[in-house]
């Protein structure tokens, strides 16, 4: 039977998934806001659709899953606002719903663990968009519907490695901070095995096995380089965006038995070492 994904916001974790499953036969509708983006889209073999303004009925019409990459406003879920109608008609219809959330939802635990079952206690605004977004995809009733709980996304194009060549990158340091972070085609992997596996009603935490000091991964990156180590900057004099010091207000170890467990995922780059080498090689 043919297998379409109606993907909103199709954009860097979306792709790898299209990466994966347009070789196995499957028709993918991709959202877009710009005319450029729907023309490399459309070189990777997905149907872009210029969206806000675009027509969706062909995909509504056909899709059998649907994915959510956009990211909620101060005005709640985009896609909601636009087409809840939609959603709520097709979702008896569909095999399987997926919503990319982000670890954000768990607020700062002091380098504590957190797995999905530990309470939403966002400590930033972005955090507590992010769990009144998940909580209204959970509302809408019969949707098949699967959270993904995603660390700091790194990949291709999102590595470390430019800035530390320029000269540019810093080692900030905060005292007892940890993050957990996951290679862009890991997440394609878990979705894919989730797809493959549905199980409504679950949320999966979506990061690789070693939570680590930001500093650790920009001194990994150098010594892959051959480069000095940037320099280290003590984070309460840092000189950094309000965006970036916001990271910095939550301080986490995120499990991730789940996926494993429940999902049969072997990870690719079970760490950012591997990760970080496997970009390396690539570039080359």
């Amino acid at each position: 039977m043919s297998k379409t994904l109606l993907s909103f916001g199709h954009g860097y974790s979306a792709r790898a998934l299209a990466r994966r499953l347009v070789p196995r036969g499957w028709t993918i509708y991709g959202t877009t806001r710009s005319a450029d983006k729907a023309d490399v889209l459309r070189e990777e073999g997905v149907h872009p659709v210029v969206w806000p303004g675009g027509d969706l009925s062909k995909a509504f019409k056909s899709a059998t899953h649907i994915l959510i990459s956009a990211g909620p406003g101060q005005d709640g879920d985009p896609v909601l606002n636009a087409c809840r109608n939609e959603i709520t008609a097709l979702a008896p219809r569909l095999d399987w719903a997926g919503y990319l959330s982000t670890t954000g939802v768990y607020g700062d635990h002091q380098g504590g663990w957190v797995d999905e079952s530990t309470p939403l206690t966002p400590s930033t605004r972005r955090g507590q968009l992010r769990v009144e977004a998940e909580a209204a995809w959970q509302a809408i009733e019969g949707l098949p519907l699967h959270i993904f709980r995603l660390a700091g996304i790194y990949g291709p194009g999102r590595g470390p490695f430019a800035k530390v060549r320029q000269g540019t990158a810093r080692r900030i340091v905060k005292e007892g901070q940890v993050f957990s972070r996951i290679h862009v085609d890991d997440i394609a992997q878990v979705l894919e095995a989730s797809i493959n596996k549905p199980n409504p009603g679950t949320a999966y935490n979506v990061c690789d096995n070693d939570p680590a000091p930001p500093q650790d991964v920009i001194g990994c990156a150098a010594e892959l380089l051959g480069l000095p180590l940037p320099p280290e900057v003590d984070f309460e004099t840092a000189d950094m965006t309000p965006m970036a010091r916001s990271f910095y207000a939550e301080s986490k170890r995120v499990d991730n038995t789940r996926i494993k467990d429940e999902l049969g995922v072997e990870l690719i780059y079970p760490d950012y070492r591997a990760g970080l080498q496997a970009l390396l090689n690539n570039e080359g």
